[in-house]
Order: structure tokens, then C-alpha cells, then sequence
């Protein structure tokens, strides 16, 4: 007997990028992902992988981010936002060259949805059909920092503020065992780049308000972890969300969490 699987990756920022050494461990170790949900940032990872991208090409194209591109990736409104002070739209035509065009979630490899919130009724909205990287921008749409993003009749933002780790939504869709990656650390855990040692400068804007969002998310990330079969938790509380710049240790705290958590996912496969 087999099993349909199912990956739930998290919102997290930056800690995102953890998701990438994740799925290089699984695709590494012979793990079949049958379905994919993502968050936010998990969303983003998540739909390259539905649509055939290998995690190795994935890394390959975030570690080739330099400061200069990054700086790129962020189309400013200006004078005045609207709900945000970012457009997002030059990160998705990131993701569309990586992807190989705007593809639609009935053209993917693998069945994959993500989440997001309805600012004007607090709902989770779950989004599997249309414009993959129009569902991903309102997935990843941080509060503020990024525009809302009207879709089916809905106004939407980050999906993190609602379920963080969408492991609800991959037994909707028909998984039976479920590997959720949670890159969002504990309050009690987090460290971060503070206190002794710290230059004691005041936080920017948008430090403020992803790491406001950050704190809300890590209280209900518990909650959306429950009915995951595994959890694999990479270790990044001494890394902030806004640490784009350390893509490389932040997979590689992925793949460590990924292969610590092998035997658990070979023992529970072997039951089968």
C-alpha cells in the first residue's frame, strides 16, 4: 500500500528560503511529493515546485541574487501607495521566467494551491485555479508592504496571517501523509539580531512591519501544524525575516532539518 504525500510550506520571509534545502533533501532521498499548498513565502517555493522546477534549479537562482538585483526585485510606488508601498510585480515576473510563462494551476505538474487573507472579512481565502503567480502575489502580499491584490471578488494579503503552515488545506486536497515545514521559530526561541552584541539601532519600517507580522504568525503556526504527519522545523531564530542576503545558510539550515527528520519519514513510510 502507498500513500498519497503532501509538502505544507510555510510563510516566513526570508526563512523561506529554507524550504528550498527541504525539498533538495526529499527529491535527494526518493520522497514522492504528490501535493503541494504553500504560504507566502512557502507559497513561492511551492508553486515552482508544482510546476516542475527542481529545488537544485530553484537554489541556483536565488543564490545568483545579488544585493544589486535583489535592490531590483522592488518596484516602489511612489508618491503615493494605495495599500502598499510595493507593486510586487517585478518579483513575479521573476517567478514566471522561472517558471516558464504565467502558467494556470490546471497546467502544473502537481496539484497546488496557496492561502490568503481577505483584508475586509479576516477569512482564509484558498486559491487553486486562474493565474498561479496572481494567486502567489496575494499570498505573499505583507500587510502594508505589498499592494492587497484583488481576486475573485476579494481583496487579499499574506495568507501567513490566517494559516501559516497550510496543512489543512493539503487534506482537502486528498493527501494522506502530510510533511509540513514550518521556517517560523518559537517566540520563545527567537533570538534574532538584538540585544548584547547588537548595534542597538531602531528597526526600519519594514523590519517593524514584517516582524509584527512575524510575531502574530508564530502564534498560530502551532495550531496550523496540527494533522501534519511530520514536521520539519530548520533552525532559523537567529536570522530575521528581512535576510534575503543569507539565502545560502538559510537553505543549508533547511537541509540539515530535512535530513534529521529522514529516518522519522523512512520509519513511518516503512508501516505502509
Amino acid at each position: 500500500m502507498t500513500k498519497k504525500i503532501g509538502i505544507a510550506l510555510g510563510g516566513g520571509a526570508a526563512r523561506g528560503l529554507a524550504h528550498i534545502g527541504v525539498l533538495e533533501i526529499l527529491e535527494r532521498e526518493g520522497i514522492p511529493i504528490d501535493f503541494v499548498a504553500g504560504t507566502s513565502a512557502g507559497a513561492i517555493i511551492g508553486a515552482l515546485l508544482a510546476a516542475g522546477v527542481s529545488p537544485t534549479a530553484i537554489k541556483e537562482r536565488y543564490l545568483g541574487f545579488d544585493h544589486a538585483y535583489r535592490r531590483r526585485l522592488i518596484d516602489l510606488q511612489l508618491p503615493v501607495p494605495k495599500s502598499g508601498f510595493i507593486q510586487g510585480q517585478r518579483i513575479i515576473r521573476e517567478m514566471k521566467s522561472l517558471m516558464g510563462g504565467d502558467k494556470t494551476f490546471a497546467e502544473l505538474s502537481k496539484p497546488f494551491a496557496c492561502v490568503a487573507c481577505d483584508i475586509i472579512s479576516g477569512e482564509e481565502v484558498v486559491l487553486n485555479h486562474g493565474s498561479v503567480c496572481k494567486a502567489v502575489h496575494a499570498s505573499m502580499a505583507i500587510p502594508v508592504i505589498f499592494n492587497t491584490v484583488k481576486l475573485g471578488g476579494h481583496y487579499l494579503i499574506d495568507g501567513w496571517l490566517v494559516n501559516t503552515v497550510p496543512v489543512s488545506v493539503l487534506r482537502d486536497m486528498g493527501a494522506e501523509f502530510i510533511i509540513a515545514v514550518n521556517v517560523i521559530p518559537q517566540q520563545i526561541n527567537r533570538t534574532g539580531k538584538t540585544g548584547k552584541g547588537a548595534d542597538n539601532k531602531p528597526p526600519g519600517f519594514m523590519t517593524v512591519i514584517i516582524n509584527a507580522v512575524d510575531i502574530a504568525s508564530s502564534c498560530c503556526a502551532e495550531t496550523s501544524l496540527i494533522g501534519a504527519d511530520i514536521v520539519i522545523a530548520p533552525q532559523t531564530a537567529d536570522f530575521t525575516p528581512t535576510d534575503f542576503s543569507e539565502a545560502g545558510p538559510l537553505i543549508l539550515r533547511g537541509e540539515m532539518a530535512a535530513t534529521d527528520a529522514m529516518r522519522n519519514i523512512r520509519k513511518r513510510m516503512a508501516k505502509w
